[in-house]
């Protein structure tokens, strides 16, 4: 477990949160906030209150993700953390979507923003960290390479592909086309899980590393038992809370005047921190197969099953759904993936490849704010 909630006051607070936040979805219903916010001081106060209750059920979700996949051993405890926060992500981004007029570019935006932040910034810091303090690190190329491979595809398929369709004019993928990549989406995340965790486990896995074994001692049956309980009750809630924290979102950004694109990074950054602190502490420890694990899973489930999840929930609902990807946004697509294979074609890692993600990421910053 990562060091960062193996505190005993932290532990307590990740069994805490999710009743918190049930508890204050409650009272939020019964005095009627957040279904329509306005910028009141009780309605402040009421946003200010939703931003800890809602960060708290999302690192409760994932610290009890943790614990089932600390039973469960790799591969399989990666894909419940990685099931778990797609579920978030979806609630999140169908949330906002829903809200007012909608946001036909959030799930775009969010999926496109998952990939930069997992695959430049995440990926970036877990290197430099890990590169400061062991100068080099090793991981098994054959699984970085088959979730690099996995990710290029459906990342062309859903962001870039529909640039460049006739059916539908604009962006747009037509119903037809928008069920067909759906379903191939699917299929290959399918197919790669089925590599992951039966046909190849060993890809993923990286038992000794510089002689120190990985194995640790599994939590009791009881406490997963447990943590499988709260860990639905945390989705529950941050389900529940998602449509909230979409109406305070919405006038948020309207009356900052901030750019569209800023909603899908700050989705994304919700999604993402608790699992991005597992995976630096992992790369903190030497553990950087596990990192590499996280990081590259996280976005290969945000694009194979998030995307058509929003898209099923986005025609049950109605609404407009754009996929493709502006033109810089494509060149900073292709130089990521372009530098990715670079940074893991030997196997070893060192702390030049995590500056130059590092950049690279700063670059995707910088342009979301100067379009």
């Amino acid at each position: 477990m990562p060091r960062w909630v193996s505190k005993e006051s932290d532990s307590i607070m990740m069994w805490l949160w999710p009743v918190v936040a049930l508890g204050f979805y409650a009272v939020a219903s019964i005095f009627g906030a957040g279904s329509s916010f306005q910028s009141s001081p009780a309605g402040v106060v009421f946003a200010v209150a939703l931003v800890p209750v809602l960060f708290g059920a999302v690192f409760a979700a994932v610290y009890h993700s943790e614990v089932i996949a600390k039973r469960a051993g790799e591969p399989y405890g990666t894909l419940v953390l990685t099931v778990a926060v797609t579920i978030i992500e979806v609630a999140l981004i169908t949330s906002v979507m829903a809200v007012g007029d909608g946001s036909p570019t959030l799930a775009r935006d969010s999926v496109f923003a998952v990939v930069m932040i997992v695959c430049n910034g995440l990926v970036g810091l877990c290197i430099v960290i890990g590169g400061l303090r062991y100068r080099e690190q090793s991981f098994r190329v054959t699984g970085a390479g088959a979730y690099l491979m996995l990710l290029m595809a459906l990342a062309v398929l859903t962001l870039v592909l529909p640039n460049y369709t006739y059916t539908v004019p604009g962006p747009f993928y037509s119903p037809a086309q928008l069920a067909f990549v759906s379903f191939a989406s699917i299929v290959l995340y399918a197919a790669f899980l089925y590599i992951q965790t039966v046909r190849h486990r060993d890809y993923f896995v990286a038992d000794i590393v510089y002689g120190e074994t990985r194995a640790g001692e599994p939590p009791p049956t009881i406490r997963v038992a447990a943590s499988a309980v709260f860990l639905l009750v945390s989705l529950a809630s941050v389900i529940l809370l998602a449509k909230k924290f979409a109406s305070v979102l919405d006038v948020a950004l309207a009356n900052a005047g901030a750019p569209g694109s800023i909603a899908g990074v700050l989705v994304a950054l919700l999604v993402l921190l608790p699992e991005a602190f597992t995976a630096i502490e992992a790369a903190r420890r030497d553990h950087l197969q596990k990192s590499i694990n996280l990081a590259l899973g996280s976005s290969l489930a945000t694009i194979g099953l998030t995307v058509p999840a929003v898209a099923a929930v986005s025609i049950a609902i109605n609404r407009s759904f754009t996929l493709g990807i502006e033109r810089k946004d494509t060149v900073l697509l292709a130089l990521t993936f372009a530098v990715s294979l670079l940074t893991f074609a030997t196997g070893r890692t060192n702390i030049l490849s995590g500056f130059v993600h590092l950049v690279l990421f700063a670059t995707f910053c910088f342009f979301v704010f100067v379009p």
